[in-house]
C-alpha cells in the first residue's frame, strides 16, 4: 500500500486501484473500493463500459451505474492497441490493486498479465474475476452471473418444487464474486505487510465457486445421507414455523419462530398455548417439522385475519421475529434504513448533478468509516488529470 495522502478518508485512503473490468463483477469488486476511500480509477475503452446503459434507462442512463460508478474516477484507453497497452503498464506502475474480469488470457493477450505487470511492479495486487477461473477444463468457456449460479446449484434451490428453477431478481452471483476479489485483494494486501519480500498475488476469483460457497451444507446431506436438497419455496423443510404468510391487505409477511421458546410466544398470542405444552402436538423441534404443512396452513388462517401492520405489532410485542416483505417504496420510507444511513442521496454528474437515492455503505467502521464521496463519472472525465500526470494522452501515446 503506498503512502499517498489522501483527504477523501476511509479505511482504503490512499490506496490506488485500477478497474478495466465491465459489466458487473468488476465494477462491483472496484465499488467496494471506492466506498472505504481508495482512489478507483475505472479504465474504460472510448465507447465507455455498458453498464452506462444498463439497468432501468433514465434520461438516457442506466440507473445501476450511478451506484455502481459512484466514487470512481474515468479514463479511457483502447486496450486493444499498442498504444493503450503502453499506457496502461505505465499507470500500473502507480497502482496497488488492479481489477479484471475479462475471459481467462485476455490480458496476456494485450501484454497486460501478471507476469507483465508485476515486472514493473512487484508490489501489484491483481484481483482476476472469471467464469469459471484462471485453471481448469472450463477456463476459456465464456461465463457469465447466471451460469455460475446454475453450475454452483443455486438456482437448483430456488423456485416452488416441480416448477422450472427460477433466478433472484438481482445479479447475485456476480456481486458475490465481486465481494471475493476485494476480500481477497485486503488479504493480500495486509499479508505483504506482515512478511518481507515482494507483495504483488494474483486473486483468482470463480463466478461458480463466489456462489458454490454459500451452499451450506447440499454436499455432505447428499454423500453421508444420500438426499439432494431440493427447491422447496418459501420455506426450509423440517424447520417451522419459517415460511411467508398472507395478510388480510393483499401483503405478505416473512416469520422465524421455530425456536422453541419463540414459538410459545407465538402460540401465546395466537391463543393456541396447547401447541407448545409439553404433550403438544408441536412442542419440539422435530414435531414442526413432521408437521410443518399442516403448521403453516394453521397459522396462514390466522395472518389472513389481519392486516401487515396489525400482525407485525402484535407479534413485535410478543417478540416473534417477523417482517414484512419490502419492495422498492418500503425501503425508501423506512425510518430504521434511514437512521442507518442505507438509503443515500447522490447527486449524478451523468444527471447533470440530479441526486440518484441508492444503497449506503457496508460495512459500518467506527474509526474509519466508508462514504460515499462524489457521483459517478462521467466518460473520460479525469484523463487530464490522471493521464496528464503521466504525459499520457487518452490515446495511449506519450
Amino acid at each position: 500500500m503506498t503512502a499517498r495522502a489522501s483527504a477523501d478518508g476511509g479505511a482504503l485512503a490512499g490506496l490506488r486501484v485500477l478497474e478495466v473490468g465491465h459489466i458487473i463483477s468488476g465494477p462491483f469488486c472496484a465499488h467496494l473500493f471506492a466506498d472505504h476511500g481508495a482512489e478507483v480509477i475505472k479504465v474504460e475503452p472510448p465507447t465507455g463500459d455498458d453498464m452506462r446503459r444498463w439497468g432501468g434507462l433514465y434520461k438516457g442512463v442506466g440507473l445501476y451505474w450511478p451506484i455502481i460508478g459512484r466514487g470512481k474516477k474515468s479514463v479511457t484507453l483502447d486496450l486493444r492497441d499498442a498504444e493503450g497497452q503502453a499506457a496502461f503498464r505505465e499507470l500500473a506502475r502507480t497502482a496497488d490493486v488492479v481489477v479484471e474480469n475479462f475471459r481467462p488470457g485476455t490480458m496476456e493477450r494485450w501484454g497486460l498479465g501478471p507476469e507483465d505487470l508485476h515486472a514493473d511492479n512487484p508490489d501489484l495486487v491483481m484481483v482476476r474475476i472469471t467464469g469459471y477461473g484462471q485453471t481448469g477444463p472450463l477456463r476459456d468457456r465464456a461465463g457469465f452471473g447466471s451460469i455460475a449460479e446454475a453450475m454452483s446449484g443455486f438456482r437448483h434451490l430456488s423456485g416452488e418444487p416441480d416448477r422450472p428453477p427460477v433466478r433472484v431478481g438481482v445479479s447475485i452471483g456476480d456481486a458475490l464474486a465481486g465481494t471475493q476479489g476485494f476480500i481477497g485483494a485486503l488479504l493480500a494486501l495486509l499479508s505483504g505487510h506482515l512478511r518481507p519480500g515482494p507483495r504483488g498475488q494474483v486473486i483468482d476469483v470463480a463466478l461458480y465457486e463466489a456462489t458454490w460457497m454459500y451452499m451450506e451444507s447440499i454436499l455432505p446431506e447428499f454423500v453421508k445421507l444420500g438426499k439432494v436438497r431440493g427447491p422447496s419455496g418459501p420455506l426450509l423443510p423440517g424447520i417451522a414455523p419459517s415460511s411467508v404468510y398472507p395478510t388480510s391487505d393483499g401483503r405478505w409477511i416473512v416469520m422465524g419462530a421455530n425456536k422453541d421458546t419463540v414459538f410459545s410466544r407465538l402460540a401465546a398470542v395466537m391463543e393456541r398455548p396447547e401447541w407448545a405444552a409439553p404433550d403438544g402436538r408441536y412442542a419440539t423441534h422435530l414435531l414442526r417439522g413432521e408437521h410443518q404443512l399442516e403448521l403453516d396452513a394453521e397459522i396462514a388462517r390466522w395472518t389472513r385475519g389481519q392486516t401487515v401492520d396489525e400482525l407485525l405489532d402484535v407479534l413485535d410485542r410478543a417478540g416473534v421475529p417477523a417482517g414484512r416483505i419490502y419492495t422498492a417504496p418500503d425501503i425508501l420510507g423506512d425510518p430504521h434504513y434511514r437512521a442507518r444511513e442505507m438509503v443515500v442521496e447522490v447527486p449524478d454528474p451523468s444527471l447533470d448533478g440530479e441526486s440518484v437515492p441508492m444503497p449506503g455503505v457496508v460495512p459500518k467502521l467506527s474509526r474509519t468509516p466508508g462514504g460515499v464521496r462524489r457521483g459517478a463519472p462521467l466518460l473520460g472525465e479525469h484523463n487530464d488529470e490522471i493521464l496528464g500526470a503521466l504525459r499520457i494522452t487518452s490515446a495511449g501515446r506519450r
